[in-house]
């Protein structure tokens, strides 16, 4: 990414991104999201159906926030104290196999999307915790709604693919990605301000979206796709906001700010 910058943006027109990003997820996202979790449950034979979309995957939500929050690889309680721990903390040589043994094809697909996601969750609370501590100076208030807004997006999101996992007859995905996980615990610990947040988040949902993004064509039913395609766009719009936090321009772009025409992939997990 380009050099650090403050924010220098308005929070009246945060506020109102935020707002309509908010807007979007419970009136377009999340119908598409509820849709893509029971097609995907009834074309893979899953035996558990919910009769309501919404309150399934709101109350799945609530139960991957308190497991996200709490566990990273290795089930190492982390997020506790995370404002005043660093979250290097937890040995990445306790992960166990990833994606858990007995996972194929697309349910292998759900169990990393679902890690992905956790991180996310764990990286947003953490930031979180830090500014509520004081620790990452003077945080606007417009900043601060953006990342609850986003964490809640991305619990709903990973409880959506452990919802899948969990029809499936296999154990929701709680910890945080292996393989990510070092590295954004090592990038947490050097953050000391607004914008080296900002930056950390972008770069998590970047890997995410192009993780989405990429693994579409790998996808073997229809279901999983309209359901992987259901959250990537989810992606983008953080990305989009991110970026307008950092000053930038708030598209695709490469490394020294060059606007791309189509959105990369070298990135995905």
């Amino acid at each position: 990414m380009s050099k650090r910058r403050k924010f220098e943006g308005s929070e009246t027109e945060l506020l109102a991104m935020t707002k309509e990003l908010d807007e979007l997820h419970y009136d377009v996202g999340m119908p598409a999201m509820a849709e893509g979790v029971s097609n995907m449950i009834d074309s893979m034979g899953g035996g558990v159906r919910s009769t309501s979309r919404r309150s399934f995957l709101l109350g799945a939500g609530a139960a991957a926030a308190g497991g996200a929050a709490m566990l990273v690889v290795g089930g190492t309680p982390a997020m506790a104290g995370a404002a005043t721990r660093s979250l290097s903390s937890v040995d990445p040589a306790r992960a166990t196999a990833f994606p858990p043994a007995g996972l194929k094809g697309d349910l292998a697909v759900a169990a990393i999307a679902a890690s992905l996601e956790n991180l996310a969750v764990f990286a947003y609370s953490a930031g979180l915790a830090a500014a509520t501590a004081g620790k990452l100076g003077a945080v606007p208030p417009a900043v601060a709604t953006f990342a609850t807004t986003v964490k809640g997006q991305h619990t709903e999101h990973a409880a959506a693919w452990n919802g899948v996992l969990k029809s499936n007859g296999k154990a929701a995905v709680t910890v945080t990605n292996p393989t990510l996980t070092p590295t954004v615990q090592s990038d947490f610990a050097k953050v000391t301000d607004i914008t080296g947040l900002a930056q950390l988040a972008l770069t998590l949902e970047t890997i995410a979206a192009q993780t989405y993004q990429a693994e579409t064509s790998m996808l073997k039913s229809k279901a999983a796709i309209g359901l992987s395609s259901s959250i990537q766009p989810v992606e983008m719009q953080h990305i989009a906001i991110l970026y307008y936090v950092l000053g930038m321009y708030p598209g695709a772009q490469t490394s020294s700010g060059t606007p791309l025409a189509f959105n990369p992939t070298n990135q995905a997990a």
